[in-house]
């Protein structure tokens, strides 16, 4: 890949996404990522799910309170 498209690239993603960083354990990163791959998922998009899981079953625990 040249210079040129990764600039695009990285211009075009700091656009448009937010980025944060995730520390674990040691052996913690390789288990998630065998553990989704399994499931025919990315580790993003299981890291998202999960996020998106939690805040509505908050939200809903909240309603009931």
């Amino acid at each position: 890949m040249s210079k040129t498209s990764s600039k695009a690239k990285d211009k075009y993603n700091a656009k448009a996404y937010d980025n944060f960083t995730l520390r674990l354990p040691k052996g913690e990163k390789a288990e998630l990522q065998n553990y989704v791959a399994k499931r025919g998922e990315s580790l993003n998009g299981f890291i998202k799910r999960a996020i998106k899981h939690e805040l509505e079953r908050d939200k809903a625990e909240q309603g009931n309170a």
